[in-house]
């Protein structure tokens, strides 16, 4: 199914050029709504005791991700039925609104700007949209590192882990990746609210991720060299401290990202007013510059790219032998 390779790379490069399609609703949105809706009703229906949240979080989180695979699925057997450009058409918009690279680098972007032409107080509140920690105390340097930190850990999860899976299964495969994504970022938490709803999401998460994380920091050193980075740091920092954090998967590409630009990411944060003490990750070579994420911006491209260069290769390949061998 070579149209199916077609249409993850015109949506790939579509993204590149134009970013989120603002005038369609994004489908993360609608399984954002429903995530919400189907939380607040199995709350209402299952005890709220331990084992009760446990049972809750397990039922919503498998029908989140079956709903999210279903509805594309039906909308393309249906359109591919009625006219095959139709449905090549709407998976490509699909395989679109499913990648963030172009949004990735704008809205990071906007934290850079606010650094070189704004107060501290707006680079704060721009890079208080792209990340889930407490800002307003963070100094120019926090600001930055915090911003690079996001292009590392969404070059993974934002782009490199739905173009793996779409290139498996098409968008209906890149649907089912979002729908796991999405709970986890909703209800994944470890705070009284969620740490028995959310553990099954946060686990399903971190299993969806295993593969393309690693995956993503393998091609990132890569990129590392064909950018002009520091690629032998890339893979010294990767190779120590790929580990430093709690997530098996968050500090495979922000390892990379802090070897190959020379500077020290990670270390102590502050989340809803507490102090959450963590390793850091990289050298202290050279302090953390608003320029650094113009650099992450280079590096997660160049990662991105050669990607979806190697996993239509694989896909292609692996298509062949199937075909020459049935």
């Amino acid at each position: 199914m070579i149209w199916m390779t077609l249409a993850v790379l015109l949506g790939f490069f579509i993204d590149l050029l134009l970013g989120d399609p603002r005038f369609i609703y994004h489908p993360v949105c609608i399984i954002g709504n429903g995530i919400a809706a189907g939380e607040k009703l199995l709350r209402k229906i299952f005890p709220g005791t331990k084992a009760g949240e446990r049972a809750a979080g397990i039922l919503l989180a498998i029908c989140v991700v079956i709903c999210s695979a279903a509805v594309p699925a039906v909308i393309l057997i249906l359109l591919y039925r009625l006219s095959f450009w139709a449905g090549f058409a709407v998976e490509t918009i699909f395989c679109w609104q499913l990648l963030a690279t172009k949004s990735l680098k704008t809205e990071s972007g906007k934290v850079y700007t606010e650094l070189e032409r704004g107060t501290l107080q707006s680079s704060q509140r721009a890079v208080a949209m792209i990340v889930g920690r407490d800002t307003q105390n963070l100094d120019r340097a926090g600001v930055s590192k915090a911003a690079v930190e996001t292009v590392a850990e969404n070059t993974a999860d934002g782009i490199i882990a739905p173009l793996f899976y779409m290139m498996i299964g098409g968008a209906v495969f890149g649907f089912a990746y979002k729908a796991i994504n999405t709970l986890d970022s909703m209800i994944g938490y470890k705070n009284d609210t969620y740490r028995y709803f959310g553990t099954f999401a946060a686990r399903m998460d971190d299993a969806a991720n295993y593969i393309p994380a690693r995956l993503a920091a393998g091609l990132m050193i890569i990129s590392a060299y064909l950018t002009g980075f520091d690629g032998r740091g890339a893979a010294r920092i990767y190779k120590r401290d790929r580990r430093n954090h709690k997530s098996p998967n968050s500090a495979q590409t922000e390892s990379v990202m802090a070897g190959a630009l020379n500077i020290q990411l990670a270390g102590d944060a502050w989340y809803f007013g507490t102090l959450h003490k963590k390793p850091f990750i990289g050298d202290d070579i050279r302090p953390v510059e608003a320029e650094d994420i113009r650099r992450s911006h280079k590096l997660m491209y160049g990662t991105a790219i050669l990607s979806a260069a190697v996993f239509a290769a694989v896909r292609l390949l692996v298509l062949g032998i199937f075909i020459k061998f049935t």
